[in-house]
């Protein structure tokens, strides 16, 4: 059985943590920062079997370097991007793969829009998706563009509604807080934003979701709900006529006016 588990690092990152029941081998996803990693490692007995990322920026690839000097062996599966130079095993969309220490299977899914290489991590129930999508809401365009975006949602959104999502930031209150703006009646906002309220007091992550969840109160999968089409098109002050635009004028509206 695989066992998943929170590191986290900086001020909101969460580096995902995979084992396998009675191993000692470990996986980490987006390891930003080695010392919390090597700590948690080395206090459960554990060795670094590999690594998966999903994009380029440093909060999520800083500390690949020190944990290879630590544990060699480790494989590095990533993006195809020359700004990843320690990617050992190149991965791309359609692939299968089964890390090692794993006993999973992973499929890879292309996700770009935040980054242009953007990718994700499917399996065993569970979404490995970076700073694609987040809890209630989803990444900011860098140097990928909002069409890819608003279409990486899409295809996430397809996915089945039991599906577990694994983000990489700690941001559920904040988003939303964004979310509410843009769906002000909404009772599943009010109930998801309480729950997540005593979480956070208690101290513990609310991470992961549910797509279901996400579906239900996540803005930028509901692009087509005509409340979030309507609170769209009052803030760019046109019609809107699709699915695309809705999410490009909810990006922004949430980068100019919220953020």
């Amino acid at each position: 059985m695989l066992a998943i588990s929170p590191i986290s690092a900086f001020d909101d990152n969460y580096i995902w943590l995979l084992r396998q029941e009675d191993s000692d081998q470990a996986l980490v996803v987006d390891p930003g920062d080695e010392e919390p990693v090597i700590e948690r490692l080395e206090d459960e007995g554990l060795r670094l079997a590999a690594i998966l990322l999903t994009h380029h920026h440093q909060d999520h690839i800083g500390g690949v370097a020190d944990l290879l000097v630590r544990w060699p062996q480790a494989r590095v599966l990533g993006p195809r991007d020359p700004r990843i130079p320690a990617v050992t095993d190149p991965v791309g969309e359609g692939d299968s793969i089964i890390p090692p220490g794993m006993e999973a299977s992973f499929r890879v899914l292309s996700v770009p829009g935040h980054t242009s290489t953007h990718i994700a991590y499917l399996g065993a129930g569970a979404l490995f998706c970076g700073d694609t999508l987040f809890t209630a809401g989803c990444g900011r365009v860098f140097d990928g563009t909002f069409d890819q975006l608003a279409a990486s949602l899409e295809r996430i959104a397809s996915l089945p509604p039991e599906t577990l999502v694994y983000c990489a930031h700690e941001y559920t209150l904040a988003n939303l807080g964004f979310a509410a703006w843009v769906e002000p009646d909404s009772l599943a906002l009010a109930q998801r934003t309480a729950r997540a309220r005593k979480l956070r007091a208690a101290g513990r992550p609310t991470v992961p979701s549910t797509l279901a969840e996400e579906l239900a109160t996540n803005p930028f999968l509901r692009t087509g709900v005509p409340t979030v089409r309507a609170a769209a098109e009052g803030f760019a002050g046109s019609t809107l006529t699709r699915g695309e635009q809705v999410f490009a004028a909810l990006r922004h509206w949430k980068d100019s006016r919220y953020d």
